[in-house]
């Protein structure tokens, strides 16, 4: 037996992920443990998780590999530095002390994090090639195109490659500063969120406006060519020099300086957000139809944190010239955690390679499951009253129902997601028929903007009658975006009306209006009995209720906070929101039977989750 392990740390999101034998056993973000969103630090909790979970100590690790080359990385933080000197001085130095304690002393801390128990050689595989090999290795292809997008590597920006059998080869790559998710995270700045965390609220916002400057930035910004490559204008940016993302020319060629967080969004933000959406999609679609052309491959895979743009992935699928993609659902960060571990055993240890139908990502439920003789001490001791329904038919049955009748469901089953999405593992539940229910969870329940949408959950046999999308195609980690289809909106709707800003919020756009953004859009997790028989058995019975198969699923948390992990987290974060019916695992908890001492104090909770 041999067992790798992979992390990534000291950035953004870190994780831990264990391959034994060639199978992913095991792989979660630190951010679940401590609590503490996108946690960058050592991933030993991640850690200390995964090697419980194959029964293994560190001393029997049989390799480690990390994510990235600090060095080369080290390498590009100098080099930038010195080309734009003496103005990143400040950047720079602000850098410096975190590399010297911490990247370019990975093996200690490594070594360290491990208990000193792990002394063998550490593999460090390159930033891409750890999202490549995380796009392809656990993919259901025997061979496809590999495309990886995000902010930086060591020195990529985007890669293109292929893959075959158990070998990946990356041919060519765009580098830093020209970046994708460089130029996405600056208008991300620019329209008021957090840079790599408020990048799916760019994206949320974009249906509500219009495109007006996408001409420009494609004119100004940047030089784009036709296989998707570009060269920014860097004097419009201020990430290579500065603390922030843009400058004063950005400034002035958009109408005036970033929009302040939690200020009003105007039709500004709108519009430039549906602008850099187009143009993203532009450069995704130019990208891979290239990368189509290079390889001949029908199949597709995709990883980087711009594979988390479900619009763009949407338009891939249905434009690019491939017939099958495979997205990882873990795409950003955290997933170079699992590359870095199947590179090991695939490329360098050259162990064969068996694809498998749907993937060997497991669903990505790779994460810990509440045990159920803690789950009830935690319950009594807090003076919870729960009760067990007599068979899973019967649970589900009762909690079709409550959802059918208004109720919002804290759902919490067997293991936790790996990802940034809720799967039906830890998820929030509710009625996709509801007009009023996108904006009661918005703002009610997780505490964050009211235009933000909300994913449904649909059969996989019944996909194609509600979305766009053809009968049998899978989205089952929520990473592709879909139009509903006209027979389901409204007249309007199903015409083709305009957005208009933020004032349609409220609108019915469709007979699942509750999951149906301002244009007409949906982001589709398709659900199937294999990777989730009890989450099948829910959508069957709140169909035969209802004669509606759709329901909306949103992640376990409130804005700000990590997916919940336990069972304490769920119930925490149930008693202090407007969630209505919990249900962990077999147990079923109805908030008006709560004690009410039970009920954390709102602001203290909203103090220290509600600012992301």
């Amino acid at each position: 037996m041999k067992a790798i392990l992979g992390i990534s740390a000291y950035y953004h999101d870190s994780a831990a992920a264990l391959v034994v034998d060639g199978s992913v056993v095991a792989a979660a973000q630190e951010e679940r443990f401590t609590r503490v969103k996108h946690d960058s630090g050592f991933p030993s909790h991640a850690v200390d998780y995964c090697l419980k979970e194959a029964g293994l100590t560190a001393g029997e690790i049989d390799h480690v590999a990390f994510y990235e080359k600090p060095f080369l990385k080290f390498e590009r933080l100098l080099e930038t530095y010195l080309a734009v000197a003496p103005l990143g001085f400040r950047s720079f130095a602000m850098a410096l002390p975190q590399w010297i304690h911490e990247k370019l002393r990975l093996p200690e801390q490594i070594s360290k994090g491990l208990g000193g128990a792990y002394t063998r050689r550490i593999v460090f595989p390159e930033h891409h090639e750890s999202h490549a090999a995380s796009a392809f290795f656990p993919s259901p292809f025997e061979e496809a195109a590999i495309l990886t997008l995000d902010g930086v590597g060591e020195w990529a920006t985007a890669t293109l490659g292929h893959g075959r059998g158990n070998q990946i080869a990356l041919s060519h790559e765009m580098r830093f500063p020209h970046s994708l998710g460089l130029l996405y995270s600056a208008f991300t700045y620019f329209c008021g969120f957090r840079v790599n965390s408020g990048e799916y609220k760019l994206m949320g916002l974009a249906p509500f406006g219009r495109p007006k400057y996408a001409g420009l930035i494609a004119e100004k910004l940047m030089d784009l060519r036709d296989d998707g490559s570009f060269r920014l204008d860097l004097s419009y940016f201020n990430y290579c020099a500065g603390l922030t993302m843009t400058s004063g020319g950005f400034d002035a060629l958009f109408g005036g300086p970033p929009r302040k967080p939690e200020s009003p969004i105007t039709e500004r933000e709108c519009d430039l957000a549906a602008s850099i959406q187009q143009v993203t999609e532009m450069i995704m679609l130019r990208s891979a139809r290239h990368l189509r052309a290079l390889t001949g491959s029908r199949n597709l895979c995709l990883a980087g944190g711009v594979a988390l743009n479900c619009v763009g992935n949407g338009r891939l699928l249905r434009e690019s010239g491939f017939e099958r993609m495979w997205i990882q659902p873990a795409s950003g960060d955290a997933g170079g955690a699992l590359g870095a571990a199947l590179f090991v055993w695939h490329q360098l240890l050259e162990n064969e390679r068996t694809p498998t139908t749907p993937d060997s990502q497991r669903g990505s439920l790779l994460g810990p499951a509440c045990d159920p003789v803690e789950t009830e001490a935690v319950l009594r001791g807090k003076g919870a009253v729960y009760r067990r329904p007599p068979s899973e038919a019967d649970l589900c049955t009762e909690v079709a129902g409550l959802i059918a009748g208004g109720k919002v469901v804290g759902w919490v089953q067997g293991r936790m997601e790996f990802g940034p999405r809720a799967l039906g593992a830890r998820s929030i539940l509710g009625d996709a028929r509801d007009p009023k229910m996108q904006r009661q969870m918005n703002l009610k329940i997780k505490f964050r903007e009211s235009f933000r949408p909300f994913a449904p959950i649909v059969p996989l046999e019944r996909v194609h009658e509600y979305f766009n999308m053809e009968p049998g195609t899978e989205s089952p980690y929520m990473l592709l975006v879909a139009p509903v289809r006209s027979d389901k909106r409204t007249a309007g709707q199903a015409a083709g009306e305009a957005p208009a800003g933020l004032g349609r919020i409220s609108e019915v756009r469709s007979v699942i209006p509750a999951v149906t953004h301002v244009d007409g859009s949906a982001r589709v997790q398709t659900v199937d009995r294999a990777r989730n028989p009890r989450l099948s058995l829910l959508l069957s019975k709140f169909e035969g209720m209802t004669g509606c198969p759709v329901m909306i699923n949103t992640s376990f948390n409130i804005r700000g906070e990590p997916i919940v992990c336990t069972a304490d987290d769920a119930y925490r974060c149930f008693m202090t929101t407007d969630i209505d019916v919990l249900v962990i695992d077999d147990l079923v908890l109805l908030k008006e039977e709560q004690p009410a001492a039970a009920r954390p104090d709102l602001e203290s909770y909203l103090g220290r989750y509600g600012n992301d």
